[in-house]
């Protein structure tokens, strides 16, 4: 209900303001259906008009917010952008939100925005692999068919497009906001790993609102996703920036154009950086397998690092400065299961090197382990979405939101040990929500025992290593070292380090209180 004063102060406004010629709009991605951030954070709402200093005012839920447009730096002439900030929202909603303006001939000039929910707001990107349909995933006949029952998911997706020059609207728009349904479920744009995420937390959280903001593109690097600032960071320079997309990948994966560094960014990602998100999920890593590897701790972290910034900056500090980052990490490629590859130093690297998260390194960060769900059809791209989700939205609920009683991750690797004649290894894990670990099959780790160079260049070095439970300890595991090592010193120890380690949900190493999280991959160098 507006007051005396504030509609005196709108009516003043008016007739103080300059000619208006009817350019109200609000930014390409506000649409009716939409998500917006819930408290304890601030929504942010935004737009166009054409002429500067102009008086705004946004009506939601019988309140009234007032502004007045302005100039900023923006890549469209001639026009000025309104920007409002709600009041933090408990109620999840709809609402119906207006936004009024006036016009030269004494009228007003309002826009609608119908069915707005306030939820959590999460954005999924990364490469094909969360480029990859809901259509294309098994079991995708059940999700499409049940997709009705989640109306307060809400899918949107930005179509592929690169840019020179950080934008701050979308290109174009693959799928416009849209209530979860079978037909916005099982149309091309819903990637399966996000919407298997957002559907899981939203069901873990007794059915939240969520807003799902897709925004990938396939066979790409991660230095195209990145501010330019955190590839300086990593020592990545203009020398060094285009790149040829047939550099890597295999023929399914490739891109048919030349990128060059930051310009997904730049039309993808920064257009969002104006409105306030809960966090964002990312699938990427493959074309980084033979390109800049050993850079990818530095441009992970640093990507993160400056995702987060300019979020919480673009957003007037509201957007946490620490948002929780969700990843996936890599999966399988290699159908014999003998190739190592590049694959492994990216699982390897997307822990910042540590070999789990969250850590120290990069805080607020979470995975979902994949190497384990192999698909020789699906080859790169393996089919098996559904324990992807789940894994990933275990995690999420932990470290995002804070659930404390959830297994979300397999074994972690607290400690290890030579026996003094160099014929055991034992193995002490960390069980999270877990007294035991289960060893589900004695293979997948392997010792080296000449020099670290050597071990590191070659993989004909590293030997087959059997594994055991140890009695009364059901935490630890035994290693027996294999002949050609004994009496030798021990140099390095790796654990499921080929791109495509072991059969379908067969790893050595899981949970025993949830069956289906296995350990992470591990290397050590003693």
């Amino acid at each position: 209900m507006l007051t005396v004063s504030t509609t005196l102060r709108f009516f003043l406004w008016t007739l103080c303001s300059i000619t208006v010629h009817g350019a109200l709009r609000f930014a390409n991605y506000y649409q009716d259906h939409m998500v917006l951030q819930r408290a304890p954070q601030q929504a942010i709402v935004w737009g166009y008009t054409d002429t500067l200093n102009v008086p705004i005012r946004l009506t939601m839920n019988n309140k009234s917010y007032y502004t007045m447009s302005y100039k900023s730096f923006i890549e469209l002439a001639n026009v000025s952008i309104w920007s409002v900030t709600l009041d933090a929202q408990t109620d999840e909603g709809p609402f119906q939100i207006q936004v009024t303006q006036p016009l030269a001939n004494g009228s007003m000039q309002t826009i609608t925005l119908n069915d707005v929910l306030f939820g959590d707001v999460w954005i999924c990107s990364g490469q094909s692999n969360m480029q990859f349909a809901v259509s294309k995933m098994f079991n995708a006949t059940i999700e499409i068919e049940n997709a009705g029952k989640y109306s307060k998911v809400r899918l949107f997706t930005a179509s592929t497009a690169q840019a020179y020059t950080p934008q701050e609207e979308l290109l174009s728009i693959g799928l416009r906001w849209s209530v979860a349904s079978a037909t916005s479920v099982a149309s091309g744009y819903t990637s399966a790993v996000c919407w298997l995420y957002g559907r899981m937390i939203h069901e873990g959280l007794g059915g939240r609102p969520m807003g799902l903001i897709h925004t990938s593109w396939g066979g790409t690097d991660i230095e195209y996703w990145s501010p330019p600032e955190a590839l300086k960071d990593c020592g990545i320079t203009e020398s060094n920036q285009i790149i040829s997309a047939a550099k890597y990948q295999k023929s399914e994966e490739k891109v048919n154009v030349v990128l060059n560094n930051t310009v997904l960014y730049n039309a993808m990602i920064h257009p969002f950086t104006r409105m306030v998100i809960k966090g964002a999920v990312w699938y990427q890593g493959e074309n980084n397998a033979n390109f800049n590897r050993d850079k990818y701790p530095c441009t992970f972290s640093k990507m993160i690092e400056y995702w987060r910034a300019i979020w919480h900056t673009r957003t007037n500090s509201i957007t946490d400065p620490l948002f929780p980052f969700g990843f996936v990490q890599l999966s399988t490629n290699d159908r014999t299961g003998k190739v190592v590859g590049g694959f492994p130093w990216i699982r390897w690297h997307q822990t910042f090197d540590v070999g789990y998260v969250p850590n120290s390194v990069v805080p607020n960060v979470f995975m979902a382990v994949a190497l384990d769900l192999r698909d020789d059809e699906g080859g790169i791209h393996p089919r098996n979405k559904l324990d992807v989700g789940y894994r990933l939205s275990r995690s999420g609920l932990a470290v995002a939101y804070g659930y404390k009683n959830i297994t979300y991750q397999g074994p972690t690797v607290a400690s290890i040990s030579v026996a003094s004649d160099s014929r055991k290894i034992n193995i002490t894990y960390a069980g999270q929500m877990s007294s035991s670990v289960e060893l589900r099959n004695p293979n997948g780790f392997e010792i080296c025992c000449t020099s670290k160079p050597v071990c590191l260049s070659s993989e004909s070095v590293w030997a087959t290593a059997t594994a055991s439970q140890i009695q009364g300890s059901s935490l630890a595991i035994s290693l027996a070292v294999p002949s050609s090592c004994i009496l030798k010193p021990i140099i390095g120890l790796r654990y499921l380090w080929r791109e495509t380690p072991c059969l379908f949900k067969q790893a050595a190493v899981y949970s025993s209180t949830d069956s289906d999280l296995p350990a992470p991959p591990y290397i050590h160098f003693f």
